[in-house]
């Protein structure tokens, strides 16, 4: 029996036994060690405000219908973050060297779930890089958003950069902002994130609850605004707040997963007199503008790289380590009280 996270419904999650998968020729089985939980993705679905509850994506019209024939509850073994061993390979695939044998670590989506069959050719280039932990590989998929909005955002050598939302995801760009050389103002509402985004390359924090986020940014930067701005807490007072805050002519990158209306968003304000540019961020691609040369696998392989030769530290931002069968309350605690964790890892 295979062990699986599934929320029943809003608020409401279950660990339940599935049976185990039969293993069939291209395949291989993983056994999971770890598998984060993203506080954002897996939280719409958990509260229940992910638009595909409530509409259908068309992937011929690239539109949302209203109609609700798509995802609905229970929804069983979300995640895309685990790392686990492989168990078992399948006989016609056994023998081809560039897929992971039996025994290797790898690093892939296969969600909250003890085992898995997946497609051999899925983890083609996904096997744990030597000398970094496995749990720190965990951060594969989550890097590579945050290493996209980096890219979305075009830094240049002396910069300014403003990222709005050091969670997870916000602290990992801010390093990445920085190793890109770029100067990071980093801004959010809890002050422990800003304490933990000085570690991770910030120059300066900015508590978001004084209201005066912008003016202080312009103030910093003679009175310019910074280059361009990050957003990628999926807040619209976050990202109103971003687009006042960049310069004439600035770059604001959206990141966030943005749920129902855009309260607080009021784009005849600043974004329309100061002619700001807004670019969307989202995993499913990568900017146009290096499209013929980085791609999903590329976005990945370099954040892990980077983690393996200790330019940023994902394992740092691991703030819980919950067995699998504890993981209501974790979903619990990341809903009701963010302020006290970071990235939460689940075991199997």
């Amino acid at each position: 029996m295979s062990l699986t996270v599934q929320i029943t419904s809003p608020h409401h999650v279950e660990v339940i036994d599935q049976p185990a998968p039969e293993l069939r020729p291209g395949q291989v089985r993983v056994r999971t060690s770890f598998s984060g939980i993203s506080a954002g993705t897996e939280l719409t679905a958990y509260r229940g405000s992910n638009p595909y509850l409530n509409r259908s994506w068309d992937p011929d019209q690239r539109l949302f219908v209203d109609d609700t024939t798509g995802v609905g509850y229970p929804l069983a073994g979300l995640g895309y973050s685990e790392v686990g061993q492989v168990v078992e390979v399948a006989p016609d695939v056994a023998d081809d060297p560039n897929l992971p044998p039996v025994g290797a670590q790898v690093w892939g989506i296969w969600g909250h779930r003890s085992e898995a069959v997946l497609p051999a050719e899925k983890l083609r280039g996904c096997m744990v890089p030597a000398g970094l932990a496995p749990i720190a590989a965990t951060f594969a998929r989550v890097g590579a958003v945050a290493l996209n909005a980096v890219l979305a955002a075009d830094v240049h050598l002396g910069e300014t950069v403003a990222v709005f939302g050091q969670g997870v995801l916000g602290l990992l760009t801010t390093r990445l902002v920085r190793l890109n050389g770029g100067t990071v103002v980093a801004v959010d509402a809890v002050p422990g994130r800003l304490e933990k985004a000085l570690e991770y390359g910030a120059d300066i924090v900015l508590d978001a609850r004084d209201g005066t986020v912008a003016t202080q940014i312009r103030k910093f930067t003679d009175g310019r605004g910074a280059d361009v701005a990050i957003e990628i807490s999926g807040s619209y007072p976050a990202l109103h707040e971003a687009i006042r805050s960049v310069a004439v002519n600035g770059r604001v990158v959206a990141s966030g997963f943005y749920q129902g209306d855009g309260m607080g968003l009021r784009l005849g304000d600043e974004f329309h007199h100061n002619r700001v540019g807004l670019i969307c961020s989202q995993i499913g691609g990568v900017p146009p503008a290096v499209a013929g040369r980085w791609d999903q696998i590329r976005l990945n392989q370099t954040f892990l790289r980077l983690a393996t030769d200790q330019q940023i530290d994902p394992a740092g931002l691991i703030t819980h380590v919950i067995p699998v069968r504890e993981a209501a309350a974790a979903y619990d605690m990341l809903d009701r009280s963010p302020h006290e964790a970071l990235q939460v890892v689940l075991t199997f």
